[in-house]
């Protein structure tokens, strides 16, 4: 991944982060959505999953 790919991700995360009200149920779909920016920034995917996260669970 290069660094212009990254700073994308990150600015996607922090614009998302912005919209967050503290409001759990409606703030779902928002953390989901910087969840998987997260993973895809760190490059992170499930153990034992041989394919993309599509959810986790949490």
């Amino acid at each position: 991944m290069s660094e212009v790919q990254k700073q994308e991700l990150e600015a996607q995360i922090a614009d998302l982060k912005s919209q967050l009200t503290g409001d759990m149920f409606a703030d779902m779909e928002l953390r989901d959505q910087i969840h998987n920016l997260e993973m895809k920034l760190k490059g992170v995917k499930p153990m034992d999953s041989s394919i993309d996260c599509i959810g986790c669970g949490s």
